[in-house]
Order: structure tokens, then C-alpha cells, then sequence
């Protein structure tokens, strides 16, 4: 994706949150909505929705193979696959609520997995485990606290995202998205 459309879709996916979680459901957190709209912006590329890899580096694609991958690390690589596990069960809940059946059919590891709850429970000891240094990609402590005290807030205000973004007229994203 060149630099301008990135851009361009950034303040798309920033402006419909803002506009989302502010005025459909009174939440006025800068920090907790910049988060949200940065959560779509990563998850774009297919790579980054399955970044965590087992040590033969196989993606991982399931809640449960991620939680084993979770308890074998130590510091912040386990805060960092703690808060994908809340970051992957968000988007799943929020974005494409209608995926979680086959996510979950009987024939996955997933299917006794409540994601909500882990992806609660997931962002909750993300926050507690230390992270090494302020960078780009470090969520704040107290963000990831938050994402974890409100998830199903998160949630619906994604599906509402995804609503709104339904509903503008057809031709404003496919705009973004060209070349």
C-alpha cells in the first residue's frame, strides 16, 4: 500500500471511529479511539491480523494455539502476544462478528473459547507485564487496561464502525483503496 493511500485510509478509519464512539456512543477517549481506528489500520494486511507464529514459524490462527504460544514467552514477548490475542478477538467480535461461528465450529481448538472474555482477560495481562520502551507500537499500560475494562463496548463500537462504513456511499472507500 503506497504511503498516500495508507495515509489517506488512516484518517478514514480515524475520523469514522471518532465519529462513531463520540457520537453514537458518548465515549470521548482520545487515546482508546486512536487505538481502535490504529487496530483496523494494522489488521488491513492479512499478515499482521495472523503476526504470531509458532517456533517452526506457522502462523497461528487460533485463540487457544495463541494462549500456549503466550504462556511459553517471558516479558514483553508475552505482553506483545497477549495484546494481539486482545487485539484478534476484538477485531473478530466487532469487525466480522458473523466469522466467529466457523472460527468456532466444532472441528477447531477455538470452539470452547469465549472471546470475549479472552480477549479480555488477554488485553487485562497485556497491561500488567512491563513493556521494555515507549515505542510506536507500544500500547500504553493504561490503554490496554481500559481496552480490557470496556471490550464489549469495543466491540459493538466496531460493528458500528463497520455499519457506518457500509452505509457512506459505496464509492468513498473503493476511492481510497485505488491506486
Amino acid at each position: 500500500m503506497k504511503a498516500t493511500h495508507s495515509s489517506t485510509l488512516n484518517r478514514y478509519f480515524a475520523g469514522v471511529a471518532e465519529y462513531v464512539f463520540q457520537s453514537h456512543l458518548g465515549v470521548a477517549d482520545p487515546p482508546l479511539v486512536d487505538y481502535v481506528s490504529g487496530l483496523l489500520m494494522r489488521f488491513v494486511r492479512s499478515e499482521s491480523i495472523h503476526k504470531v507464529r509458532s517456533l517452526t514459524g506457522r502462523p497461528l490462527t487460533e485463540v487457544a494455539e495463541m494462549l500456549v504460544e503466550a504462556n511459553a514467552r517471558v516479558g514483553t514477548a508475552r505482553r506483545s502476544v497477549h495484546r494481539h490475542i486482545g487485539d484478534f478477538t476484538l477485531f473478530w467480535a466487532g469487525v466480522y462478528p458473523e466469522a466467529l461461528r466457523e472460527m468456532q465450529s466444532p472441528t477447531k481448538k477455538d470452539h470452547f473459547i469465549d472471546y470475549c472474555s479472552q480477549g479480555k482477560r488477554a488485553y487485562f495481562i497485556a497491561s500488567t507485564i512491563e513493556a521494555e520502551a515507549e515505542s510506536e507500537n507500544e500500547a500504553p499500560a493504561p490503554i490496554l487496561e481500559r481496552l480490557s475494562q470496556q471490550f464489549e463496548l469495543c466491540a459493538y463500537g466496531l460493528r458500528e464502525i463497520r455499519r457506518e462504513w457500509e452505509r457512506r456511499d459505496d464509492e468513498e472507500l473503493p476511492m481510497l483503496l485505488i491506486d
